[in-house]
């Protein structure tokens, strides 16, 4: 018989300030301190359950039992997801949403993608040769921000190119920020949105002709579950929730260029073109440095889980990094090991660094599939492409800044294209 039970209480009345301190640690410190798998904690004001573990994920995944809506801050809806954006979206509607992502995002493009970023890194490496140096980063989060106006049909000016890459990276940067830095992303999320909604209204009007097979094209005319067609506002929205996560790519791409620095033994083994190495050596950065802190839902019904009773309307919060670096998941957990991935399969609740379950009938983000493929090509251009040198700079990234990156955002010099 499953009865009530009080959960760890954690310390303090409200802990808002020790999480913008600790930041991606937060949620883990107490796990390990309390030796627990959940704990109750204040933030914000509100009283909130923290959870991990893989068996946590089958329950937060569960729509059974817990939905989006009501659980993004609006500061993040503001600055990272849009508001009312699919992120938040539950039920039939959610789905039928989710399944038109899909659509957009099937092994077929996303090797169209990864074909035009492999294009916009040459062009790129020809122009590096002749500058002293670059900060990968910033470069990257440009050919990205490119290439994904390209593959979707988005018109962007050569001259545009920066200007829109810096208001979605700040938008990304925005969510975890307080004061100047948050307010940075809400302005890049309002000039973007009024951006993107200038576009949509153009090709509904015919003012900007774009091909029917185009993602540009299906944003702009698709049609809620209802029958209606999606109001330009909300369509904006969803054009930048395509754009943007293709931007943020550029993050991973910078952490594995670091991995490949502190762990030069991985560079020898990626060069040999192993297929599975090179996933495996992608999931391990996905795994190992930081991404996404932790994730939120609210209860939708009561329910006991381990003896605990969620009540409806809680607060939950599922710890993505810490799951990342769980000794119960994962053997020697603080190492860097590719070779734990070359047997093993993508766990749909172990491994989440983009939601857990499948992206068809859960939250999983659709595209994740994405994300890989660019890495590839990314990875198999620095290792394979390109010589370069590293001069002196600090590398060290900060837990307690969510999202975080090399203070230096990885500076190299002396670019030369292999032949």
């Amino acid at each position: 018989m499953q009865i009530d039970k009080q959960v760890v209480q954690d310390k303090g009345l409200d802990n808002t300030f020790n999480l913008l301190h600790e930041g991606y640690t937060f949620i883990k410190n107490r796990m390990d301190g309390y030796g627990c798998n959940m704990f109750e904690t204040h933030l914000l004001g509100e009283k909130v359950i923290c959870i991990t573990g893989e068996e946590a994920a089958k329950i937060f995944y569960d729509e059974g039992r817990f939905q989006r809506k009501g659980a993004a801050p609006k500061r993040i809806q503001k600055t990272l997801f849009g508001m009312n954006a699919i992120q938040t979206m539950d039920g039939k509607a959610h789905t039928h949403r989710k399944l038109f992502f899909m659509s957009l995002m099937t092994e077929e493009c996303q090797k169209k993608l990864a074909g035009l970023m492999f294009e916009a890194l040459q062009t790129s490496a020809y122009e590096w040769e002749n500058i002293k140096k670059i900060v990968l980063f910033d470069e990257m989060k440009n050919i990205l921000c490119k290439t994904a106006c390209r593959w979707t049909g988005v018109p962007l000016p050569e001259s545009k190119v920066k200007s829109l890459a810096d208001n979605f990276s700040a938008m990304i940067d925005g969510f975890g920020g307080i004061g100047p830095r948050y307010l940075k992303g809400r302005k890049a999320r309002i000039r973007t949105e009024k951006w993107a909604k200038g576009i949509i209204e153009d090709v509904r009007s015919g003012k900007f002709t774009v091909k029917e097979d185009s993602v540009l094209y299906e944003i702009a005319f698709y049609r809620e579950i209802n029958g209606d067609l999606m109001c330009a506002d909300m369509a904006s929205i969803e054009l930048i929730n395509v754009l943007r996560p293709i931007v943020a790519i550029s993050t991973y791409i910078t952490f594995a260029a670091l991995a490949l620095h502190e762990h030069p033994e991985c560079k020898k083994k990626l060069i040999t073109g192993d297929n599975n190495y090179i996933r495996a050596f992608i999931q391990e950065v996905r795994r190992y440095y930081p991404f996404t802190p932790f994730l939120g839902a609210r209860v939708r019904k009561d329910f006991i889980w381990e003896g605990l009773k969620f009540k409806k309307g809680k607060l939950v919060l599922l710890d993505v990094y810490g799951m990342n670096h769980h000794s119960k998941i994962w053997d020697n957990p603080t190492e860097f090991e590719p070779e734990r991935f070359k047997d093993k399969k993508d766990e749909l609740f172990s491994f989440i660094p983009q939601g857990g379950g499948t992206p068809s009938e859960g939250h999983r983000c659709p595209g994740e599939g994405i994300t890989i493929e660019i890495m590839k090509v990314s990875l198999d251009f620095l290792v394979n492409k390109l010589e370069f040198d590293m001069p002196k700079q600090d590398l060290s990234y900060k837990l307690s800044r969510i999202p975080t990156l090399p203070k230096s955002g990885f500076v190299i010099s002396n670019i030369k294209r292999k032949s």
